[in-house]
């Protein structure tokens, strides 16, 4: 089972306040960050994962009810985002060995080539990564986020620049991570990526 706890969380930049005083709870669910453009999803979303420090309050999660610290949960962590690039001089299948390789994690290649085919990507795999298209990135984006088989799958934006087939594919992994031992973060404001969320934290800009 997988805990997580926001408590009074804040985040400034400079005198722009992004959100304040900012509490949830969530357990072994898909939980939604929602809100307009400039609502401080992605902020929320990199406060979470550790990628950046919040102002003031907590972030506290815990597996199987035991408390967990920042740098172990890291290793549970899948991470989707427009922001996060891999390496375009390497080609696919080098960028998800190098990912593995990072996380001490043994697949060999037709493990690889499996998951590729999961995200209509299978072909791809000797392509340098910089010569790929927006929408084929986005394929070997989510295929890299659970390559390591992540507990807990944050997603900004999941389905950017992906046709019918690769959202089909987003709404699969989200439905293989709906169960009592994996989280699922998806911030997004398109409605059929929140209607995938067992909740929903609303986010509003500041003035």
């Amino acid at each position: 089972m997988i805990g997580l706890n926001v408590i009074s969380l804040a985040k400034q930049f400079g005198n722009k306040k992004v959100f304040s005083d900012l509490s949830f709870s969530a357990t072994s669910a898909v939980v939604g960050i929602a809100g307009r453009n400039g609502s401080g999803k992605t902020t929320l979303m990199k406060c979470i994962a550790g990628l950046l420090k919040p102002a003031s309050g907590r972030i506290e999660w815990q597996i199987d009810e035991k408390p967990v610290n920042r740098q172990a949960i890291k290793h549970e962590v899948g991470y989707v985002a427009p922001y996060v690039e891999l390496y375009e001089e390497l080609t696919v299948f080098e960028n998800l060995r190098f990912v593995m390789d990072l996380r001490n994690w043994s697949l060999n290649g037709s493990s690889i080539n499996d998951i590729l085919n999961r995200f209509d990507a299978g072909g791809l795999s000797e392509n340098y990564f910089g010569s790929l298209s927006t929408g084929q990135r986005q394929r070997i984006k989510l295929a890299a986020a659970i390559i390591h088989q992540p507990r807990i799958l944050m997603l900004d934006e999941p389905g950017s620049n992906l046709d019918r087939k690769g959202k089909q594919a987003v709404e699969e992994m989200v439905n293989q991570h709906r169960n009592p031992q994996s989280m699922v973060l998806l911030a997004s404001n398109l409605k059929d990526e929140l209607d995938l969320c067992d909740q929903i934290i609303e986010l509003k800009p500041t003035s």
